[in-house]
């Protein structure tokens, strides 16, 4: 199957913070990108808004960015409750008669509007809804413990602070040692990346540990250490069930705390913040004693986001992070991730160790 091409819109709302999904897919994939849809940053290239991506242009309008000759139109941002802005149908229409596939990640599925539907029909193009979820998932009922790989998740201190990006950088650096290591995506930009997965953030309440279950158990085939991805935040208002949803479901033996390093309050990257965010230490100990409540488990290092920092505050905080916690801390893409790799391995070993003793 030939990779996509794709024009991806993140209009109104495109930048380090704001675009999650967009950029993901222009950092893992820039091969793949052939322009952004940003009218505020339109003549200017990916690497002048986010600091990565090269050369790939901003356009202004979806005509121009069809001259680049896409192959599917990705919608690379997601605003609140996930809901498509109605001047973007026309766009999607637009691009459909293009020849364009699309890749939606939003919780409004397209193949459920007449229109788009329609239209996809009659020009043979194929709508990709990424969060509309199985319909037969299981309730939990603890497989996930049984699983023969070392299993580690990613928790978090807020909504984007890097999980995923974060088990994508350990990913890469525990197969260049030989370690077969399986990341399982439980978010929609995971899954554009990777082909498979479920968004469990639309998955029905009490099939969201199910979903969880599952993906670990589906990821552990042929694997030593599966990486499942976290999603909000334990104390997250707005989230937090499917924080425990996944911690519950997904049985992790270990997991990665990750913490953006200058937010001080949850939900702050979009000035929506009212809840200030606790120590790590804290974190630590939430998630430790929530996740032994069915499982036996431990947070083994701390993974940082310090893009808004100098090198010398960025060195910092891991610096006070690891004191604060007594765990390796540092931020795998902006220095060496060998702390949490190390960390990653020598927590499999341990754990080899006592399978075999028992």
């Amino acid at each position: 199957m030939t990779a996509p091409r794709h024009l991806i819109i993140a209009d109104g709302d495109f930048g380090p913070m704001t675009s999650k999904t967009a950029n993901s897919i222009i950092r893992y994939h820039p091969e793949r990108t052939v322009a952004v849809l940003d009218r505020q940053h339109a003549g200017q290239v990916v690497q002048d808004v986010l600091g990565f991506g090269g050369a790939i242009p901003v356009v202004g309008s979806m005509r121009e960015g069809l001259v680049l000759g896409p192959t599917s139109i990705l919608i690379g941002i997601a605003p609140k409750g996930g809901q498509l802005p109605g001047e973007w149908r026309a766009w999607l229409g637009e691009a459909l008669d293009a020849g364009c596939d699309i890749w939606n990640g939003l919780h409004n599925f397209l193949a459920d509007d007449p229109v788009l539907a329609a239209k996809a029909r009659a020009t043979g193009r194929t709508l990709h809804d990424l969060r509309r979820p199985p319909a037969d998932l299981p309730i939990a009922s603890g497989l996930a413990k049984s699983v023969a790989p070392l299993v580690v998740l990613t928790v978090g201190t807020d909504c984007n602070v890097g999980k995923m990006t974060a088990q994508l950088q350990l990913t890469r650096k525990l197969e260049e040692r030989g370690i077969r290591t399986r990341f399982v995506p439980t978010g929609q930009t995971g899954i554009m990346l990777e082909g498979w997965g479920i968004a469990v953030d639309a998955v029905v309440a009490d099939f969201v540990a199910g979903a969880a279950e599952w993906l670990t158990v589906e990821g552990s085939r042929n694997a030593d250490v599966v990486l499942v991805e976290g999603q909000g935040s334990i104390n997250h208002p707005g989230y937090s069930g499917v924080t425990v949803g996944l911690l519950h479901g997904s049985c992790p033996d270990a997991m990665v705390l990750c913490h953006q390093s200058s937010r001080q309050y949850i939900g702050d990257y979009r000035e929506a913040a009212w809840l200030r965010i606790p120590p790590l230490s804290h974190y630590v100990s939430l998630y430790e004693s929530l996740g032994a409540a069915v499982h036996p488990t431990r947070v083994i290092g701390i993974s940082l986001n310090t893009y808004d920092l100098s090198d010398v505050e960025a060195r910092r905080a891991c610096e006070r992070a690891q004191q604060e916690t007594g765990l390796p801390a540092t931020d795998p893409i902006r220095f060496d991730a060998a702390p949490l790799v190390n960390a990653i391995a020598d927590e499999r070993s341990r754990y080899l160790r006592t399978r075999k003793a028992l």
